[in-house]
Parts: structure tokens; sequence; C-alpha cells
């Protein structure tokens, strides 16, 4: 039988400190709250599972297992905001079911995991109303005991009173604002921690990791990072950690944001939140990118493998983001269309051609994230940052080192956007743009990556580069998009159908290309301009 699919709900709300004998102030003063309805007490029983180094808490992710209440099941929530989490909920099972685990495994990897908290909570439960008897938000008076749970059997035990505040579905968010007016007027003050589970680690005696990535490679075994360490040693390459200021540190701070980029991305893919496999993708493009650039601050033997895994990777996540962006760039072109150029079903044929194009691929792209070769690059990836396989000019300043491998990226785009520039218009100077718009990504990221260190001539510069990249990314977007409508002309001819509107929007491609063609040489004279590149000189 199929397992259900999740359901998701986003939940908005606040908690505050309350002594046992708490009392309530008279809410229905609240603007906008006409009543306030009790209804009754519920019991409620969660175990929070976590791995044995609490890699989800430090990462403010919650996994638990309910009984009682309206909601019994499985409960998964990820951090949205302050105070606004996606609740990810499964149905009531005595194993973690499959769908949520997915959404896990950027963290844990191959990690169990296993019972550490179990609350049981009684829920005074309150409902704030309008004068129409629509909800507002949910009150409710929590009697919390939580027991930590360890595998040798040991139990701490903790008790507290705390009042939380949920907004209702569609709500206005003013309202938690006025609420919270209303009780700090009564004396009862926002709770320290975001959540309960948070509170219970910290008074039953658990830490959590301040960072995910703190906790992946606390659960590393000092063995292996030991064999790392002796490893560099023997290939010569540095093995101090790269003080502040350093090339090291610089470059080790971008590929740890990206890397963590990864991690946190993965969950959001499978989720099929909007723009998700393109930040992905981007994520490990700039990683590829980084160790390319850096070379000299990272040893190529340990980065070349990885960056092969990266380029991997964004190829598997390419082609349902590629065929989404023609999609929508076909669609935009039929849409802007005068009514009396659009002839024949053109919109059911981009919609046969979408099925036909994109069957799979979604399919395709969750089982990359879920192969042994995408979970064993970010343990490697871990294994970098933790024993970075750093080289000599890792611990030179940044100032004196960056600078130079940003200039050497913005050499090779020179190189390529001249050699594009003097091609005559067709087949090959397009091959020649899409060559440098790669130059161009690579060189605005090699600048990205610098910024920190190097400031605003940085800054400044991956602005001006960036523009080019966008013309040349509009340009080969409109290659892409006269080689589909050639393919979807020739389909509807064989289907007996008019072809004129695919041969319209042709024509409309063409030009868009050729515009951006125009616009390129002012574009990539601003990026190249001698103030711009002396600024990196220093």
């Amino acid at each position: 039988m199929a397992e259900k699919r999740p359901e998701t709900k986003r939940e908005i709300e606040r908690k505050y400190e309350a002594g046992a004998d708490v009392r309530l102030p008279d809410l229905t003063t609240v603007r906008g709250v006409a009543a306030v309805h009790p209804e009754g007490v519920m019991e409620l029983d969660a175990v929070y599972y976590d791995t044995a180094g609490l890699r989800l808490a430090a990462d403010s992710l919650t996994l638990r297992r309910r009984t009682g209440g309206s909601d019994a099941g499985w409960h998964l929530k990820f951090p949205v905001a302050a105070g606004i989490r996606d609740e990810i909920r499964a149905p009531l099972s005595d194993t973690l079911p499959g769908s949520l685990a997915a959404l896990l495994r950027s963290r844990v990897r191959t990690e169990p995991v296993i019972p550490v908290v179990r609350l049981r909570s009684s829920r005074d439960v309150h409902h704030l109303t309008a004068e129409d008897g629509t909800l507002l938000a949910e009150l409710s008076v929590d009697t919390v005991h939580a027991d930590r749970l360890t595998g040798g059997g040991l139990r701490e035990r903790a008790r507290w009173t705390e009042i939380e505040v949920e907004l209702a579905d569609d709500a206005d968010p003013a309202i938690l604002d006025a609420v919270e007016k209303r009780l700090k007027k009564a004396g009862i003050r926002p709770s320290a921690s975001p959540s309960k589970l948070a509170r219970a680690l910290e008074e039953t005696g658990m830490r959590a990791p301040e960072t995910g990535r703190e906790a992946r490679e606390a659960g590393r075994e000092g063995a292996e990072t030991g064999r790392e360490a002796r490893e560099a040693r023997e290939a010569g390459r540095e093995v101090a950690a790269p003080d502040a200021g350093t090339a090291g540190a610089a470059v080790l701070a971008y590929v740890r944001e990206q890397a963590d980029a990864l991690v946190a991305l993965d969950p959001a893919v499978r989720r099929d939140l909007p723009d998700a496999v393109h930040q992905m993708r981007v994520a490990s493009r700039r990683l590829r990118s980084a160790f390319r650039t850096y070379r000299k601050v990272l040893d190529r033997d340990v980065t070349d493998p990885l960056a092969d895994d990266l380029k991997w990777l964004a190829a598997e996540l390419g082609h349902a983001r590629d065929l989404e962006v023609l999609d929508a760039r076909l669609r935009a072109g039929l849409a802007a269309l005068p009514r009396d150029l659009v002839i024949g079903p053109v919109r059911r044929r981009l919609g046969t051609w979408k099925s036909a194009e994109g069957g799979g691929s979604r399919r395709h792209t969750l089982d990359a994230l879920d192969s042994p070769r995408h979970l064993a690059l970010l343990d490697r990836l871990d294994a970098l940052l933790a024993a970075p396989p750093l080289l000599p000019a890792a611990h030179k300043s940044a100032a004196k080192v960056l600078p130079k491998a940003v200039r050497r990226d913005y050499r090779r785009l020179a190189k390529r956007v001249e050699a594009a520039l003097a091609l005559d218009p067709g087949r090959d100077r397009d091959l020649a743009l899409h060559s440098a718009r790669k130059a161009a990504k690579r060189a605005r990221y090699a600048a990205d990556a610098a910024t920190p260190a190097l400031g605003r001539p940085a800054k400044r510069f991956a602005s001006r580069v960036k523009a080019v990249q966008t013309c040349l990314g509009d340009h080969q977007d409109s290659v892409v998009a006269r080689a589909a409508l050639r393919d979807l002309a020739a389909a509807a001819h064989d289907a007996g159908e008019p072809s004129f509107t695919w041969g319209v929007l042709y024509g409309r491609e063409e030009r868009s290309g050729a515009d951006r063609q125009r616009e390129l040489p002012e574009l990539w004279k601003r990026a190249s301009a001698p103030k711009i590149r002396a600024a990196l000189s220093h």
C-alpha cells in the first residue's frame, strides 16, 4: 500500500513564560477579539527524535511522534523565520514514515534517529474569535513534563508551564502583536526558548551544537580526521587552521556557506518548493567554481574529485530546471502575442510537449538526491571543512591572494568575450557566447567569494560581470527557445496543425537574441573598465 503523502501546515506562533498558577488577562480587551472560548484540556504525549549528536536540533529542526489531541501522528518542523515554521505531518505509525525520513537525509545521512526527549503536556485550550465567530488564534496554557531519554536508560526530568498563541489559518498576523501587548501588560513575558524541545534539551542537560555543521563534525570519528591530517602532512599541505584575514579563512567561509546551502536545499527540492532546484544548482556551481578559482589555496588533488561530483549534481538537477525555464519563456512569449496571431491548438501542443520532455524528470532528481554518490559528496564536503587541504598561499593575506585569482578569471572571460564578438552572427558565435557565459559565471562567483574580504571593489566588479552574465544568459535562452520552437513547429505540421504561431514566436526569439548581441559590447566595456580592473589590483 502506498504511503499517504504528508500534509504541510504553516505554523505561526509565539511562546511565553508562565508560572504554574498563571492567570490569563481579559483578552476581549484586545482589538478585534470579541470572545474567548474555553475548549477544554487535552493530554498530549510526544517523543522527539534526533541523532545521537543532535544534528536536527542544531539546525532548529524538530521531529516528533505525538499521540493525543486532534493531530496525532508524526510531525517534522522546518524553521522559516522567527516564530514561523512549516509543520509536515504524516499519519501515526510505529516507525518513521519514509516521506519524512527522506526530508532528513541530507542532515542525518546514514545515522539513525533515536528517541531523545519525551514531553507530556496538559494543554488548556482557548479560542480567540472575532465578532462574526471567525477564529483568530488559539491560545493554550501548557503544563509540560520533560523526560530525557538516553541509550543507557538514564532519565533527567524537567517541568514548566508556558503559554502558546498560534495564529489561525488566514488570520491577520497583527492579532499576535495585539495579544502580546496585552500579555506583557499583565506581566507575562516572551519565552527565552524558541520551542519546547529546545527548552527540554536545555533543562535536562543536553546541549545541541550551535550549527548543524558543528554537529556533523562532532560526529566524525577522530581516527578519520587524524587520517586526513596525516595524509595532508605527507602531501606537504598545511594543516593548521587559517587565521582571520587570510586567503584560507575567506575561501573556507565561502565553501562552508555553499556546502551548508546544499544540505538545507535538499529537503526544499524534495518538497518541490519554488526555486529550490535552481538555488541548489547554483550552490553546486559556486562550490565547483571556488575550487577551480582558488586552486592555489585549496589542494586540487582533494578538490578536483569533489568538483567532478558537483558537476554531476548540477547536471542531474539541470534537466528539470532547464525545462522549467524554457516552458516559462515559451508561455510568456505566447501570452504576449495578439489573439489574432495565435492560430491552432498551440497551448495544447505546448502542454503535450512539456509532458513529453519532462516525463520522469522529478523522479530523476529525487533519485540523484537519494543516491550514494550525493550522500558521499556531502560527507566529503564535511571532511574537507573539518581538515582543509590548505596550500601555503592559504596563510597569506586575503588582500594579496584573492585579487590575483579574480583577475585570472577575468582574463579568461575577456578572452572568450572578445573571441565571440569577433565572429559573424550565426551558430559559431552562439556557441562562443555560451562559452563566454560560463566564464562570466565563474568570474562573478570568484568576485562574490572575495567580496567579504575585499569589500566594495570586488562587489562592484561582481555587479558589472553579473550584467554581462545576464545578457549572455538571455541570449542563450533565446537560442534554446528557437531550437524548441523548431521542434514544436515540426510536430504541429506533422499533426496537420497550423505552424504559423510557432514561426512568429521563432522570429521574436531571433530578434531577442540579436538585441542581446547588440547590448553586449557596452556591458562588456563597463565590466572591463580600467577603473574596475585597477580596483582589484590592490
